[in-house]
């Protein structure tokens, strides 16, 4: 399965570099091979996703900790995707767009960017037609990793209003998960086209 799993994250990444949304070594993947103990496979620190080998993956744990010595280091941000899968996600996606950086620093003091009537909307998780709307958070950029994690567990725990679909760093990039690699890529893929269509829209309106 690790096997699959590998081969999966390192399409994600050459797709998504060819986007543009996985520059440099920017980014971070990861998928979960097990849940009791919960363990996730997961890329690498400071590799070029476009160019992935399978050698560049890490193996961590519910901590974010490496499973084993001597190979590649857990990304700083490993405790988000960790967090994100005990509350349920099969994989996690880090995205680095410029649509998704330039809109999460411009709507940072609104806490949120709100997206609604486009027919794409659909295409994420549990959303069935053009006539809804989708809230994506957007937190601070920190290098207190840890910290955020916190608060991303008290948001995916809110009975009420739980985080969903994806979550914006400003001036970082988009977070997004989904119940496997296929489903989380899904979700990149519409979220950045609708990053790009309010971009573009809100250029062309002069209202940006």
């Amino acid at each position: 399965m690790t096997d699959v799993l590998t081969s999966e994250l390192v399409e994600c990444g050459r797709d998504f570099h060819r986007r543009g949304w996985s520059l440099g070594t920017s980014s971070n993947y990861s998928a979960v091979t097990g849940r009791e103990p919960l363990r996730l496979l997961m890329t690498g620190s400071g590799y070029d996703k476009g160019r992935l080998q399978k050698e560049q993956f890490v193996m961590v744990d519910e901590g974010a900790r490496a499973l084993h010595g001597g190979g590649p280091k857990p990304s700083a941000e490993a405790e988000l995707h960790t967090v994100l899968a005990r509350h349920g996600a099969g994989a996690v996606l880090h995205t680095h767009s410029v649509a998704a950086t330039v809109l999460s620093e411009h709507f940072l003091k609104a806490g949120g960017l709100r997206i609604a009537g486009y027919e794409m909307l659909k295409g994420l998780a549990g959303i069935t037609t053009h006539e809804s709307e989708a809230w994506i958070e957007i937190y601070p950029n920190t290098q207190d990793i840890a910290a955020l994690a916190k608060v991303i567990d008290g948001r995916m725990r809110d009975a009420g209003n739980p985080l969903r679909h994806g979550f914006l760093m400003a001036g970082h990039g988009l977070y997004t998960w989904g119940e496997s690699i296929a489903a989380a890529r899904r979700q990149v893929e519409v979220l950045e086209f609708l990053f790009e269509v309010v971009t573009q829209k809100r250029l062309l309106c002069g209202s940006f």
